[in-house]
């Protein structure tokens, strides 16, 4: 169940390795973390980076930041066909260390919420083109 993904950046030349795995209930060996986690790990990291990033821009004091992330999804299975899966929500916990107002604090955090990509995107329906080579050829499917 291991996958060797390298990902190009869109922003720069930069190239970056990363590895997935899943469990043993999907019989994987958890080696390293599982899609899902990175996929928790980047809507966390993108609002703490914006967080970090806007609060210079507002000018909001900002010692530290802590976050944490609850995700919420269910799963289908019928008989032995594949489970399906059905996103519910997220909620995200945000601690500042900042003596700044409260005002301030949550202009801050909706700065960051608009300038997050990851939770932009999240936060509205998308369109998701899948294709399949064939030969020479690409397909819809």
């Amino acid at each position: 169940m291991r996958n060797e993904v390298t990902i190009h950046s869109g922003v720069s030349d930069n190239v970056y390795e990363m590895a997935t795995d899943e469990g043993p209930a999907h019989d994987g060996e958890r080696t390293v973390p599982s899609p899902l986690a990175y996929f928790a790990t980047a809507m966390v990291a993108c609002l703490m980076t914006q967080l970090r990033a806007f609060s210079k821009r507002l000018d909001v004091p900002l010692n530290d930041v802590s976050l944490v992330g609850r995700y919420h999804w269910q799963g289908t299975m019928v008989g032995r066909n594949p489970y399906e899966t059905e996103p519910i929500g997220f909620d995200l916990d945000i601690e500042l260390d900042t003596d700044a107002q409260l005002d301030d604090q949550k202009k801050l955090i909706d700065a960051a919420k608009k300038g997050c990509f990851i939770e932009q995107t999240l936060g509205q329906s998308n369109n998701i083109g899948h294709r399949l080579k064939i030969g020479d050829d690409w397909i819809d499917v």
